[in-house]
């Protein structure tokens, strides 16, 4: 059987050493019994030894030989073919291992140096650091290492790590052998301050590979566009665009490598109502904007806003200083600007410094105010980068306004406009030039990553369930109208865009995400229930508040998994300990909290009320998969979440796949994915979807559409809501002209027609969902 060009569902694994392409495959009955038409595997290229997730590229020329090499992932492609399915590969372009043991291009570059045939793969400021390279890499300072370090055949080695020597100078004394290197070996922390070279985010250990230039992208690229022709490889997820010189331009030259052969989808993080630029050769993104419409229509607005007064109340000035997001993210973004990104800010000023000084009318411009004008802008940006056209919408007037306001001379804050004008394109098309519209935009995409998802994100927490990537926990409802809207958009628009509800990066599965949003619902049960647990003394009301509220939607007290996510978030927050200054005293505290609170007291269960929550909390859970799965787009079945699915921030939630038992959520994802490959028109075709509004009292808990004319979905919103205020009643729901039948029973069967209303408390008898097809005659 040959798979369709276009998935009707992917399914998304997980691969490393211990689960490589012989589990893979030994999965891929399952996979097909379910109704997915496309395995989705985690990077397959060879990546560090032992890496649990394979981001850490090291050679591109070949298949990752601990998951079984290229002979495993052609297996596995034969068996998944044999079975109906395709394969999708997450393609990682932005960034390698920063190891030299291992990244042999990098290993190259450091023993020849800007000679090298590689030296063009790597964003490396030869002007800075005398020309060299710097490596923080060091546990400590060189001083402090140096007697540990030895050569050995040709090769300088400290403890586990090696560096190559530059030829001729295996036989120097050992302090001109370190000045006579293409690199400087330096402390792990000068990373923050003083790196020459473009990596990913803030981890020094991934270097960011130029794959604008078309001899690397050939040879970046080689292996899998090999596998792509060979019919091995289906579809294609590109992970992080923007953290590429020219998104477009590299989707372009993908496309004709191609020869168009794949589905290609981009982790594309739309901020708000920002749209994927339409000119993008691709299918759409890997769907995160569709996991905040899908979550945000199931959030109660008044109660979350209720929810918010209970946790300004409760955390005080320990969590957010005031309870306000906006201003919590701007704080967030000051703070990584200025410290985790410092170096990402010295090399833009170079480079805008270099523009200036070639420029008469612009050599005045004091580094000192180049790079206060470049902070300043950045912090601005709404979004997570401009592209090669709209940068206006972007970097606006006002923004610059805001931005000059941090200057006392007005003199002075004129840097602004040329940092605004060089970061915008309007000043020339010099290599200069065209080097700091990319990297201007490129550390763009990374303060808002940084600032937002791994800072904010953990500082402002009143409903942790809005804070997932593309979220936005200053307004984590969603109208129904907005939601249709949105759906209507992209059936339009991008119909076969990918849509999640879990990933390996979200902070907490849809499943656990669905318990905290009920709280929602009921801020004075919630609050109740943190009285009920006061007597565990925690370090801080705000860490408390987190562990709690990740505790409940977990559902089940386990501190060997609840201890690690914890930690993270403070970490990540930064408030009380981080990641490069940790406050060991701090973090034993944090330690011994959740072992005798979250990680031991099921608070689920802690008291009548809480119980009481539990079947909202499966509507919820079965209402979300039964929209995402229903709505525009192709979706996406992270590993394990075709039953109740419970993870937490990586790595929890990227332990090897295991097939589980099925349950009543197993039942209607099999359904669903089932559906949608027998009958892929009827959810692949644009302008297919149509809302259906309900009427009557309890018109605004249903949410229902109908995908061309053929099937419907009906889900219930905010069920503890909805029971509160009497139920049903006599809320209707008019269907399309026809006979339906229950596709999740196959034994029901209603009328539809303008004349024929379906009462909701019929429709919902058996269950908070409803999937119905039309019946022929």
């Amino acid at each position: 059987m040959t798979p369709s060009t276009t998935p009707t569902a992917t399914y998304r694994l997980q691969l490393q050493p211990e689960f490589p392409f012989a589990a893979a495959e030994r999965a891929v009955p399952h996979l097909a019994g379910l109704g997915v038409s496309h395995v989705h595997l985690s990077p397959v290229l060879e990546a560090v030894p032992g890496s649990t997730h394979g981001y850490d590229v090291t050679d591109h020329r070949a298949v990752r030989a601990e998951l079984g090499g290229e002979d495993g992932l052609r297996s596995l492609a034969s068996t998944a073919r044999a079975h109906g399915l395709g394969v999708v590969v997450d393609l990682v372009p932005n960034h390698m291992a920063a190891d030299p043991r291992y990244n042999h291009a990098l290993r190259e570059v450091l023993r020849e140096g800007p000679d090298s045939p590689y030296a063009r793969w790597f964003d490396i400021d030869w002007q800075a650091e005398d020309g060299r390279v710097l490596l923080p890499v060091l546990p400590g300072r060189l001083s402090e290492v140096r007697d540990r370090m030895r050569v050995e055949d040709g090769t300088l080695r400290l403890d586990e790590q090696e560096f190559p020597l530059r030829a001729g100078t295996e036989d120097l004394p050992l302090a001109e052998l370190l000045d006579a290197q293409w690199y400087r070996l330096a402390w792990w922390r000068l990373a923050r301050t003083e790196l020459n070279y473009r990596r990913f985010f803030t981890i020094s250990d991934l270097i960011g590979v130029r794959v604008e230039d078309p001899e690397v992208f050939d040879a970046t690229h080689a292996t899998i566009v090999r596998l792509v022709r060979d019919g091995v490889i289906d579809g294609l997820r590109i992970d992080h665009p923007d953290g590429l010189a020219d998104p477009q331009g590299y989707l372009e030259r993908l496309r004709d490598a191609t020869g168009g052969r794949c589905w290609t989808v981009v982790e594309k993080i739309l901020t708000g109502t920002e749209p994927l630029p339409a000119d993008w050769p691709v299918a759409g993104t890997t769907g995160y904007d569709a996991l905040r419409q899908v979550d945000g229509v199931f959030v109660d607005p008044v109660g979350a806003d209720e929810l918010l007064d209970v946790y300004r109340e409760f955390a005080g000035r320990a969590g957010d200083r005031g309870g306000c997001w906006e201003a919590t993210a701007r704080r967030a973004a000051y703070k990584v600007v200025t410290h985790e990104l410092v170096a990402e800010t010295a090399a833009l000023t170079r480079i805008a410094g270099r523009v200036c000084a070639a420029d008469p009318g612009l050599r005045d411009h004091a580094p000192w105010a180049l790079t206060t004008a470049i902070r300043e802008l950045l912090v601005r940006v709404p979004v997570y980068r401009t592209y090669r056209t709209g940068g206006e919408e972007v970097l606006t007037e006002d923004a610059a306004r805001g931005a000059k306001a941090a200057f006392a001379v007005a003199e002075e804050a004129e840097a602004v406009d040329t940092v605004r004008a060089l970061a915008l394109g309007l000043l020339g098309d010099g290599p200069e030039h065209r080097a700091f519209r990319a990297r201007f935009a490129q550390t763009s995409s990374a303060l808002r990553a940084k600032s937002v998802e791994d800072t904010a994100f953990y500082r402002y927490t009143p409903l942790l369930s809005a804070n997932e990537v593309g979220g936005d926990p200053g307004r984590p409802a969603v109208t129904p109208e907005e939601f249709h809207a949105y759906a209507s958009r992209i059936a339009r628009d991008w119909p076969a865009t990918g849509t999640v509800l879990t990933t390996h990066d979200t902070k907490r599965s849809a499943d656990v995400r669905a318990g905290i949003s009920v709280l929602a619902q009921c801020p004075s049960v919630w609050a109740s229930l943190l009285e009920e647990v006061a007597g565990v003394p925690a370090p801080d009301p705000h860490l408390a508040w987190t562990a709690w509220q990740t505790a409940f939607g977990f559902g089940t007290p386990d501190a060997g998994r609840l201890g690690p996510a914890v930690l993270k978030s403070v970490r990540e927050a930064g408030l009380h300990t981080s990641w490069t200054e940790p406050d060991p005293v701090y973090e034993r505290a944090v330690a011994e909290f959740v072992a005798a609170g979250p990680g031991r007291i099921p608070l689920r269960s802690a008291s009548e009320a809480a119980f009481a929550l539990e079947p909202h909390i499966r509507a919820q859970m079965l209402g979300a998969a039964l929209v995402q799965l229903t709505m525009p787009g192709v979706p996406e079945l992270y590993q394990g979440t075709e039953r109740e699915y419970r993870a937490l921030v990586d790595p929890d939630n990227r332990r090897p796949f295991a097939v589980g038992p099925d349950d009543d959520k197993t039942a209607l994802v099999r359904a669903v994915l089932r559906l949608r490959r027998e009958r892929p028109e009827v959810f692949g075709a644009p302008e297919s979807y149509l809302p259906l509004a309900a009427s009557g009292p309890a018109a605004s808990h249903c949410l229902a559409f109908a995908r061309s004319g053929q099937v419907v979905t009906a889900v219930t919103r905010l069920s503890l809501r909805l029971a509160e205020a009497g139920g049903w009643q006599d809320t209707e729901l008019v269907l399309p002209e026809g006979r339906w039948g229950d596709l999740l029973d196959g034994v029901r069967e209603f009328t539809g027609g303008p004349d024929t209303e379906v009462k909701l408390a019929e429709l919902f008898d058996e269950r908070p969902v409803a999937l119905l097809g039309r019946l022929p005659g």
